[in-house]
């Protein structure tokens, strides 16, 4: 189904779709209409003889510098080609795909006095798969400029470029959104397969499951409570578990005890960002901005990527706990002393599993270090003469939010597969609805350990299993424990 972009209805979900299956884009005609109009009211204001950021001056320290009706023209490539400063390893395909529609999008929106023919050409190398390879470092969060320059050098190398185009071309942190659209949409699958590897734990530690009551809900009302702990239940529904005196202990570790709250404060963390994402995905990031109703150009400051660098702080330090917690989980499974089964969970065999559980640590200790907060990590006055004297770093918080995710992905798998290992070598119990097909779907991707097999499976398809949504889909089908 084609996305058609007016500037003001771009989804996450459309970002997804036209990222990573190739969606197909057009451009709404309204959109041309608006585009049109906006860049009148740039060459009227040209032609009365108004400063114009970018288009009459220089950027930056050279803000100071006026170029001359017959300069204005040149400049403009000269300003792209100044900027083409990129380093190191280039965005993944589905980075660059994502930036290019985010920035049609923003043109299409009209506030940045383009023609509609540099959203069209962008369009048609989305749609013809023709768009360049980026290095992916060396932006700052206040617009992804080196990107920026070499993805216009790709698609607009040679065309002609109006007063003021160059600087729109960079005056936008695409890269940073569209990336993090992608992180965010992949978070929220993560906290699906976190709340299923969650379940299969609670079943597989003999959890005492007072602690998923429904009043939780209401007794602390918090949404993404509510929904891990709707999930939860589902999973578990059916279970022995639930019955009076089956559970092993009275009160069980936090990282069990407290699933729903941790993942829950991570759901509340991920609803924000994702928020902010939806916001940012239509919004303004560029300088200056065209107002059509009043007929002028102002200098603005909405290339500072402030909101969608909290955002992606938050959503990471929401996460990293749940991540902890589900390391914890599959350490405590795969110890004796915890879990009451064989040591590495494989009956015969001296390690088993057990170094799955320093794998898990690991991975849990680089996430918490890709957690910390970037947002505000970069302030200085070096830079254009002072004038460019904070960032935010939206760029590379925007990676860490994949990065992160990708731990996450890898953690939920240990989990995953250290829990049914553990349901498969304890005392045989009935096992909730959702965790029995959650296990079915794991067993597809790697096989059980055993005394003749006992090397840990390759995680990799469970991974995939992960990243693909499918845990996400057993909500749609799980009954709902009352």
């Amino acid at each position: 189904m084609t996305v058609v972009l007016t500037g003001r209805a771009l989804a996450l979900a459309n970002v997804v779709s036209v990222a990573r299956s190739n969606e197909p884009v057009s451009l709404d005609e309204s959109a041309d209409e608006r585009m049109a109009a906006a860049r009148v009211v740039v060459d009227r204001a040209l032609q009365r003889g108004a400063e114009i950021y970018g288009a009459t001056t220089g950027v930056g320290a050279g803000k100071t510098r006026r170029f001359e009706p017959d300069e204005r023209l040149t400049r403009q490539w000269a300003l792209v080609r100044s900027h083409v400063v990129g380093q190191g390893p280039s965005f993944a395909p589905e980075i660059v795909r994502a930036a290019a529609l985010v920035l049609a999008n923003a043109f299409a929106a009209g506030w940045s006095g383009v023609r509609p023919e540099l959203a069209e050409r962008l369009v048609d190398a989305l749609n013809g798969d023709a768009l360049p390879p980026i290095h992916r470092l060396g932006s700052v969060g206040q617009a992804d400029l080196g990107a920026l320059a070499e993805l216009a050098l790709g698609v607009f190398g040679g065309a002609d470029l109006a007063p003021g185009e160059g600087l729109a071309l960079l005056s936008s942190n695409a890269f940073a959104t569209g990336y993090a659209a992608l992180a965010v949409h992949d978070v929220d699958t993560l906290l699906d397969a976190l709340d299923s590897a969650g379940a299969m734990s609670l079943q597989a530690f003999g959890a005492n499951l007072g602690m998923l009551h429904a009043a939780l809900a209401d007794a602390r009302p918090f949404p993404g409570l509510r929904v891990s702990l709707q999930h939860l239940r589902a999973s578990l529904e059916g279970s022995e578990l639930w019955n009076a005196g089956a559970s092993r202990n009275l009160q069980d570790p936090l990282t069990f005890r407290s699933l729903p709250q941790v993942n829950g404060s991570a759901r509340d963390a991920h609803a924000f960002a994702a928020t902010q994402v939806a916001i940012e995905l239509n919004a303004s990031q560029n300088n200056p901005l065209v107002l059509v109703d009043e007929d002028r150009v102002i200098s603005v400051a909405n290339v500072d990527a402030q909101p969608l660098a909290t955002a992606l702080d938050v959503i990471r330090i929401g996460l990293a706990p749940a991540l902890l917690a589900s390391s914890e989980r599959a350490v405590k499974l795969l110890d004796a002393s915890w879990s009451g089964l064989a040591r590495g969970l494989v009956d015969g065999v001296a390690d088993g599993l057990s170094f799955l559980g320093i794998t898990a640590q690991s991975l849990a200790a680089e996430a918490t270090v890709l957690a910390s907060p970037v947002s505000f990590a970069l302030a200085s006055t070096a830079h254009a003469e002072g004038i460019e004297d904070r960032t935010a770093l939206a760029s590379l918080a925007a990676r860490r939010t994949d990065e992160i995710a990708d731990l996450g992905r890898r953690l939920a798998a240990i989990e995953l597969v250290v829990a049914a290992q553990a349901l498969e070598v304890g005392e045989p119990r009935a096992v909730g609805h959702g965790v029995a097909r959650t296990l079915e779907l794991v067993r597809r991707c790697a096989p059980s350990a055993t005394v003749d097999r006992p090397d840990p499976p390759d995680l990799e398809p469970v991974v995939e299993l992960v990243r693909s949504g499918s845990l996400s889909a057993l909500w749609d089908t799980s009954a709902r424990a009352t």
